[in-house]
């Protein structure tokens, strides 16, 4: 099963010699699956320790000092937060990073006062961990630059130019951690026991890494089947997103996945959601554009960000959190059991 979601040594597949072989297998998972787990990705591993670490020592901390990590706001995308399903049972910790801390930081990095307003609602950094936020940042740059060889790579096996996928300097990034807990009713199929509901990322790229001692992470073939991405700590998974999918005109499948419990300990993964700049307005590339017209609409990046804790709260947010984000109050919600 794990051949179906192929391991690629990066390095090699970008070298001018790569082998032809390796190369078809990353444009048959592309274009069939729309993920792969890449190696040899350049990535130094304190690099990736030094943030994975300090965000399960955070997440190690005492409910009471998590609940004071939320979103003084409500924001959903902000801070510290955990849902239970139905039932009253914790199915997810998460950390939410933006990337910028406030919108003095947007505007000092460049972004217009109307872009800046993304970032209204301020991150919150652990006091608990003073070297969490430079580590963040290490990381986040460490893996946009994996996404920006990937985009090469898929450039390559789609025999068009290297700089095709135009990702841009300016890129805009959200940071996610997630932590899945220890699930003891094992008597349950799959569908029955879902922690995080199937979906595609709206992304161009996502970047993740995954820890824990069960594959709970699953990628959805092309015949509907699912299929589990093994977890190797040397290995970053990389999923195709909705927006790399509009730009290829669909040659690129989006990599549809989910989370299902699993295992005796804590499984954790982080992911980093790239887009290009907030101004692009993405649509099949010429590279890519069909003579007889496109099955793909524009979608302007920021429109899709700005609207995206509303288009989330609608389709995701219980009664609860939604007024506690129109009060604009923190919301911690209830887990039972």
């Amino acid at each position: 099963m794990s051949d179906d979601i192929p391991f690629i040594d990066l390095a090699a597949a970008l070298a001018d010699d790569a082998p032809e072989d390796l190369l078809a297998t990353v444009r048959r998972a592309a274009e069939t699956l729309g993920i792969i787990q890449v190696v040899n990705h350049g990535v130094p591993t304190e690099v990736i320790a030094d943030f994975n670490d300090g965000f399960g020592r955070v997440f190690n901390l005492p409910r009471e000092q998590k609940e004071q990590l939320t979103s003084p706001t409500g924001h959903p995308f902000r801070g510290w937060r955990q849902w239970p399903d139905d039932f009253g049972r914790l199915e997810l910790e998460r950390f939410s990073i933006a990337q910028y801390d406030d919108t003095d930081a947007a505007l000092a990095a460049g972004l217009s006062p109307e872009h800046a307003t993304l970032y209204t609602h301020a991150n919150v950094w652990p006091p608990q961990e003073p070297g969490l936020r430079a580590a963040t940042h290490r990381y986040h740059d460490a893996i946009v630059d994996v996404a920006r060889r990937v985009l090469s790579l898929y450039a390559r096996v789609l025999d068009v130019p290297a700089e095709t996928f135009p990702l841009g300097g300016d890129v805009y990034t959200n940071v996610v951690v997630n932590s899945y807990p220890q699930w003891p009713h094992e008597d349950a199929s799959d569908e029955e026991k879902l922690l995080l509901l199937e979906h595609t990322d709206g992304a161009a790229i996502t970047v993740l890494h995954q820890e824990g001692d069960y594959a709970g992470l699953q990628g959805q073939h092309s015949d509907g089947t699912w299929i589990p991405v093994p977890v190797r700590p040397d290995a970053l998974q990389v999923f195709t997103g909705t927006l790399l999918t509009n730009w290829s005109e669909g040659r690129l499948r989006p990599g549809r996945h989910r989370v299902v419990a699993g295992g005796s300990a804590t499984r954790r993964s982080s992911a980093v959601f790239i887009n290009p700049s907030l101004d692009t307005v993405v649509e099949p590339l010429p590279a890519f554009a069909n003579p007889e017209g496109s099955d793909f609409e524009p979608v302007s990046v920021w429109k899709q960000a700005h609207g995206g804790v509303e288009e989330y709260l609608r389709v995701f947010g219980r009664p609860e959190q939604l007024a506690a984000w129109r009060e604009n109050r923190p919301f911690v919600a209830d887990v039972t059991a």
